[in-house]
């Protein structure tokens, strides 16, 4: 049996009966979502967002910084609610009892995990790792790198939990060593401060608006991953008090950091050298007046993917989870493995998906993708936590103001919206991930029906 939603410290189950360890304190809980929102989006998409703002490269990120604000406050009510490891799939199902709809949202989450992970591992197998060599295919790199991070995955969430610590504290002094270095290059002068009000856009203000929208919406990547920490609900300790606090901070030390390295990156770097690079903070490092080793930084940067195709990972499997537990999928994707209580069969299953999706695009069409998604996610979310005010919980919990949700659902639905303009192929793939999601919906409502199974909701 899953907690109960009035006994937010109940030992969760799995599909088998096995219970989740509850692993994570608050403290471990704050490195885990800068740990998540760091990595992939900062280090490997910079360049594309540059590509296409031009200049005015921290603009995109002050937005996005907003944007992510008004998200998590709807997530950190809604979490403190429900403390159970399903995440959006749990909140779209209390709110509007249609399982179809809820089957979409948990799929579009997983998906979005997935092609995170598959980004991650495009940008590990990139110019960061050519610093070392180029001898091995990058699609070859790519597939060894999530195998390797399913097997961490699979010996325990203590033992992914702690590595994530420690690869979030060196992705961390790898963006303060860029944050240093444009320091220095104000100090000695260096740089071209005219670049930072520079558009790429021309002509009518509508360019310049969805040129703007457009790097928002990419650069959008590097805010999500705050919305994974909630489907860890059920392995932290007293979930209720630490969310709140873990969020919010995580956000704001990240969202800071990332507008201080974007104003770094192109008070040094043209924005046309930076747009193309899968590595772009290493062409900021090559620029500084620093003598920083260049290779000492790639590794940085290959440990910051890392921590970031991890976690993606351990939320997509965590997520399967969940949505067996709530018979959206078979039980058997709530199966853990009893020694290492790990959910087993949604780590392989996840890790499978995100090989097959390293091979459909490159860093900044996936990425791309994972912020189409999960904008359509955080716009449902962010209408739920509206709609569930009418549900009363026995204990107490975090309350968001309303008129955040609704500027949260009003800015998202216009970051997922055409006007961001967003390349064909980012919504040919989510697409067709999407049909995949309704023919395993079908799948699973026919299996379910031949055992007499009840569904969910």
């Amino acid at each position: 049996m899953s907690a109960s939603v009035s006994d937010p410290v109940a030992s969760p189950e799995g599909g088998d009966g096995t219970p989740l360890r509850r692993a994570i304190g608050p403290k471990l809980l704050l490195l885990f979502v800068i740990g998540d929102i760091l990595g992939t989006g900062i280090y490997a998409t910079t360049g594309k967002v540059a590509g296409k703002v031009g200049g005015a490269l921290w603009l995109p990120f002050v937005i996005g910084f907003v944007v992510a604000l008004l998200t998590a406050a709807s997530y950190v009510e809604l979490v403190g609610k429900y403390p159970k490891a399903a995440g959006a799939a749990l909140y779209t199902q209390k709110a509007f009892k249609v399982p179809f709809l809820t089957f979409i949202v948990a799929f579009m989450v997983m998906c979005s995990g997935l092609s995170s992970a598959s980004a991650a591992a495009r940008a590990f197998s990139g110019d960061y790792f050519a610093e070392f060599t180029d001898f091995f295919p990058p699609t070859l790199i790519a597939i060894l790198f999530i195998l390797a991070l399913a097997a961490l995955a699979l010996r325990g969430v203590s033992e992914s939990v702690k590595t994530n610590m420690v690869l979030t504290l060196v992705e961390l002094t790898g963006l303060l060593i860029i944050l240093a270095i444009g320091a220095w290059a104000v100090l000695s002068g260096d740089g071209e401060p005219s670049r930072l009000g520079e558009f790429q856009a021309e002509g009518s203000g509508y360019a310049l608006i969805t040129s703007v929208l457009g790097a928002t919406a990419l650069g959008f990547f590097a805010f999500v991953g705050f919305e994974d920490s909630v489907n860890m609900a059920e392995e932290t300790k007293d979930p209720v008090r630490a969310f709140p606090r873990a969020i919010f901070i995580g956000v704001a030390v990240t969202g800071t950091i990332y507008v201080l390295v974007a104003l770094v990156s192109s008070l040094l770097v043209d924005h046309r050298v930076l747009e193309g690079s899968s590595g772009p903070l290493l062409e900021v490092v090559k620029a500084g007046g620093l003598d920083f080793p260049p290779k000492l930084f790639a590794l940085i940067a290959l440990f910051a993917v890392t921590n970031s195709a991890l976690i993606n990972i351990m939320m997509a499997s965590r997520l399967c989870y969940g949505m067996a537990n709530e018979r959206i999928l078979p039980r058997a994707l709530g199966r853990v493995l009893p020694q290492r209580r790990t959910p087993v069969v949604g780590i392989v299953f996840v890790s499978l998906l995100a090989i097959g999706l390293v091979s459909t695009g490159e860093i900044a069409g996936l990425g791309d993708t994972t912020a189409f998604l999960l904008l359509c996610v955080f716009a449902v979310v962010n209408i739920a936590v509206l709609v569930l005010r009418r549900d009363r919980v026995e204990h107490q919990h975090f309350r968001t103001p309303t008129a955040l949700p609704v500027l949260g659902a009003i800015t998202c639905l216009i970051l997922a919206s055409p006007l961001s303009d967003r390349s064909a192929d980012v919504y040919i793939r989510a697409g067709v991930l999407l049909a995949l999601g309704v023919v395993l919906w079908g799948l699973n409502k026919l299996v379910m029906r031949s055992r007499g199974e009840a569904e969910a909701g």
